[in-house]
């Protein structure tokens, strides 16, 4: 069973960032994306990538981030 935990500190980020743990975003309690990894975050901003040339730049105020670990 996978262990999902809410993501909310920089700590937070930055320890998904450094282990490249898989996350899944929502947005108004709607899935918007899943097994995406951070790259890189601001006080702002969370930028994601899952794939070569696919990034995603999420409002931080306004998504919801859940780490993933199997």
């Amino acid at each position: 069973m996978p262990i999902v935990r809410p993501l909310i500190t920089d700590q937070d980020f930055q320890e998904a960032a450094d282990l490249q743990y898989k996350i899944r975003i929502f947005k108004d309690n709607h899935l918007i994306d899943s097994g995406t990894i951070v790259i890189r975050f601001t006080n702002e901003t969370i930028i994601t990538q899952s794939g070569i040339s696919s990034l995603g730049y999420h409002k931080r105020e306004e998504c919801e981030f859940f780490e993933i670990r199997k």
